[in-house]
């Protein structure tokens, strides 16, 4: 089954006080390797954009207010998530607000047997610790430096690099061994011949060894 890495940025903490999704992203992947496939969407909220939210992800309700609102992209979006595991940092947050806003336009809602909450996997692995997006890819040494805003495109390349650690899986490596073997004319007997070197080669060699010594010693 294939993988989809999600993440939403949003005007505030609750959909249930009013707050809506600015931005969707989505990654897809096979056997945890990005296959090409991104989903990404800036969808105009239809409400004004709190300082705090704005200071979080950098999207005015200025910048906003011409982009495609919830209804028109969601086919879209859950086709693309459509019979796909989805991993989620902090699942619950991003399913509210999903959720939320395809209750609204009465289209099926995503079920929770399909979604992995990489902060749950976190919680098990670093009990105690905090495990914030940010502190796991500090914990892992993963690169935080393009990371100025929330982005949810670029969290979700992170929550894969995150993931991949929390699964101590390793990253796929790709076999290119079988190609060199097909398209390379590899002479496999250069090993084989022996060169037999003379009596007087060997005193001639020793005595340039000891002569090299003494003039580098220092």
């Amino acid at each position: 089954m294939a993988e989809v890495f999600l993440d939403t940025e949003t005007t505030g903490l609750s959909f249930k006080d009013g707050h809506k999704i600015v931005e969707i992203a989505c990654i897809e992947t096979e056997d945890l390797i990005p296959t090409g496939k991104v989903f990404h969407k800036l969808i105009n909220p239809e409400r004004s954009v709190p300082s705090d939210a704005f200071k979080v992800h950098g999207f005015s309700e200025e910048f906003l207010k011409d982009k495609d609102i919830f209804e028109k992209v969601s086919e879209e979006f859950l086709n693309f998530i459509k019979g796909k595991k989805i991993i989620i940092h902090n699942a619950s947050f991003d399913l509210s607000f999903l959720n939320g806003e395809l209750e609204i336009i009465k289209k099926e809602t995503i079920d929770k047997k399909f979604v992995i909450d990489s902060l749950e996997l976190a919680r098990n692995k670093f009990p105690g610790l905090s495990n914030s997006l940010d502190a796991l890819c500090k914990r892992f040494n993963i690169d935080l430096s393009k990371r100025t805003k929330h982005n949810a495109l670029l969290d979700c390349e992170l929550l894969r690099e995150v993931y991949i650690n929390l699964k101590d899986a390793k990253e796929p490596k790709f076999n290119l061994s079988p190609v060199l073997e097909q398209n390379l004319s590899i002479d496999k007997s250069y090993n084989k011949q022996i060169v037999n070197i003379s009596v007087e080669e060997v005193t001639k060699h020793k005595d340039f060894l000891k002569k090299e010594i003494k003039k580098n010693f220092y």
